[in-house]
């Protein structure tokens, strides 16, 4: 086996949901070791997830390590070359899917003991605190302008494999400045690929896997990498 662009996707998108999704099972679900565990255990873990996930893409074959759909079309969208587009979003949803079936596997015994089906819906996949569209929507699209547009300063004279440590630390000031609204997706691949994970896998006891809200933290990342990209052009960045 070969290490490539789309290997190193799918594994560092692996990587990154099942440590993502993975502490999320476990402060949610019942019987667990950090049950209760609180939103700074959630997104430390997910900065360190991301983190890894950026270090296993890399190692695989994908040096630029989007492992997120909205980095890759803003990047095309930027460059204007498209023909990483379709590979990449492919190798991302299935890493994605992948990583959140081996979050169900790794917390079997406690699907049956957890009766919040919301909460088992939580593991997979991202719900607002309040449900409103528009300010649904808003808050992808600004959590995302906001990853894009740090992550861009971050330049290429800073020491060897530095790089995924800042932007773990990223994505952890994004969630916990900006994640309260609607869990942080700002990645169409981290919330569409476990929620398909959820409606398809055996869990015990679960409920509907929401797709009338799943649009949003597909559609409101990609306006904000988009965004984020324009508004950089116009610096000439």
């Amino acid at each position: 086996m070969q290490t490539s662009n789309f290997i190193g996707e799918l594994l560092g998108t692996l990587v990154l949901i099942l440590l993502g999704d993975g502490v999320v099972a476990n402060i949610l679900l019942k019987g667990s070791k950090g049950e209760n565990g609180g939103w700074i255990v959630v997104t430390a873990a997910w900065a360190f997830a991301v983190m890894c996930g950026v270090f296993v893409a890399q190692k695989f074959g994908s040096p630029d390590a989007h492992l997120n759909p909205a980095i890759t079309i803003a990047m095309a969208v930027k460059t204007g070359n498209w023909a990483n587009v379709a590979p990449f979003i492919a190798a991302q949803l299935i890493g994605a899917f992948l990583g959140a079936t081996l979050v169900w596997l790794a917390y079997l015994p406690h699907w049956a003991i957890t009766e919040d089906k919301g909460a088992k819906l939580g593991v997979f996949a991202t719900a607002p605190a309040i449900r409103n569209t528009t300010g649904n929507l808003i808050s992808e699209i600004i959590g995302t302008i906001i990853l894009i547009v740090v992550s861009s300063s971050f330049t290429a004279d800073l020491p060897n494999g530095f790089t995924p440590y800042l932007v773990g630390m990223l994505v952890w000031s994004i969630g916990l400045s900006l994640g309260g609204p609607t869990g942080y997706a700002i990645n169409p691949a981290r919330d569409l690929g476990p929620r398909i994970a959820h409606a398809v896998l055996p869990i015990s006891g679960k409920g509907t896997s929401d797709w009338s809200y799943a649009w949003i933290p597909v559609v409101g990342p990609i306006i904000g990498g988009i965004l984020a990209v324009l508004f950089l052009n116009a610096f000439n960045i």
